[in-house]
């Protein structure tokens, strides 16, 4: 898959005016399929073929720069490779971290249920063993 498009391309220029260091609006994500690492990219410069934007799922998520040539280069396990996502609307960092906060707090909190389910079952299979 082709990442960066004339469509695409088009997309970054128009945000172009619209982008702010503190909150950048992404434009396009790509994705690992077969991995937790995913890139949202802001702005694009099609010299040198690079981005910047959002990256996570690697040790640390982190504002920077990224090369779509590394991206398209990369073999995957399966034959896969880094796929665009063609669905992506453009969002702001401010919502995507916020989204991102939400989703964790409620991945705690139902692993937290879990547990206690669980333990509550441990206790009682204990009571019936007694």
């Amino acid at each position: 898959m082709k990442l960066i498009t004339p469509e695409i391309e088009a997309r970054f220029k128009e945000f172009e005016e619209e982008q702010t260091p503190q909150n950048p609006i992404f434009v396009a994500k790509f994705f690992n399929p077969v991995g937790s690492q995913t890139w949202y990219a802001s702005t694009y410069d099609p010299k040198s073929n690079t981005c910047y934007g959002y990256v996570t799922g690697m040790a640390y998520d982190e504002l920077g720069y990224f090369s779509i040539d590394e991206l398209e280069a990369l073999r995957l396990p399966y034959g896969a490779r880094i796929e665009r996502d063609e669905f992506f609307d453009v969002m702001s960092l401010e919502l995507l971290t916020s989204q991102e906060t939400k989703m964790k707090v409620r991945i705690k909190e139902k692993r937290e249920a879990e547990l206690q389910e669980i333990n509550s079952k441990n206790n009682q299979n204990q009571d019936l063993e007694r």
